[in-house]
């Protein structure tokens, strides 16, 4: 049976993230916190390493402080630290942090808040993005020339499970509109689809460069190896990897933790 092996929070939309040993789950199944926070430019967009390249050039560090969130950068000048509150100085540290990176991005930058749902890649799966220790290691094979140990950076999942087969959370999730039931320790999901995949795992996550060719071989690779237990009408490209979820059920106050089992609910799967 498949095991909870890391979760992982993305505080800052775009941002490095932050392991933790277990998490709190909001009413719509995300993680708390994960990507409460962005960063937007003057027309609202978001300033993500897809849009914006220089993000990953940006030294950052993230870490909780109780309720608080630590945000340290790393520049030539020193480091910088903000720490970002619910209290009455959230405003003033929050305008200083979008002063430094309205200078840093050489353009206006707001940093905005949204803590009951924060800011999901998917509004219609906003619960913790799922793949396998395994599924990074196969992808890391197709690629020996990067750094097998951060390439799941590239891929920005929330939680990564042990004890299964490469590619085992393809289980989670059927054609269209049939999702698969599972669950981590006692809460419940609902897999949704695979996720569909930017440019951001083709660049080094540290400084951005660009892998040739990654795209292409990643897709080629991943159609080779695609499990028969995979939905294929869910691959109307096969540049996905990981898998999108929401709560089943309103999961307010419920914990994970690094070591939960993980098991199918209700699959059309063998297992």
């Amino acid at each position: 049976m498949p095991i909870l092996s890391r979760i992982t929070l993305y505080p800052i939309k775009g941002f490095p993230g932050v392991d933790l040993p277990q998490a709190r789950l909001t009413s719509a199944g995300a993680l708390l916190h994960d990507r409460a926070y962005a960063l937007v430019d003057s027309e609202g967009g978001f300033i993500n390493g897809k849009r914006k390249p220089r993000v990953h050039t940006l030294r950052a560090t993230l870490t909780f402080e109780g309720e608080a969130l630590r945000v340290t950068l790393d520049t030539a000048q020193g480091m910088q630290v903000f720490r970002l509150t619910e209290s009455t100085a959230h405003a003033q540290e929050r305008q200083k942090l979008e002063a430094w990176l309205s200078d840093w991005f050489g353009e206006p930058v707001r940093f905005i808040h949204q803590p009951a749902g924060g800011f999901p890649d998917d509004p219609s799966a906003p619960g913790p993005t799922i793949v396998s220790r395994a599924s990074i290691q196969a992808v890391a094979s197709w690629f020996p020339q990067l750094d097998a140990h951060r390439l799941g950076e590239r891929f920005r999942s929330n939680l990564e499970l042990d004890d299964c087969a490469a590619f085992w959370e393809d289980r989670v999730f059927g054609a269209a509109g049939d999702e698969v039931g599972f669950r981590i320790g006692e809460s419940s999901f609902a897999g949704t689809n695979p996720c569909k995949r930017c440019v951001v795992p083709s660049r080094d996550p540290s400084s951005g460069e660009v892998t040739d060719g990654f795209q292409r071989r990643f897709v080629e690779r991943r159609q080779q190896t695609l499990p028969a237990w995979a939905e294929r009408s869910q691959f109307d490209t096969f540049y996905r990897l990981a898998v999108n979820t929401r709560a089943a059920g309103d999961l307010s106050g419920c914990v994970i933790r690094v070591g939960d089992p993980v098991a199918l609910t209700v699959s059309p799967f063998a297992e």
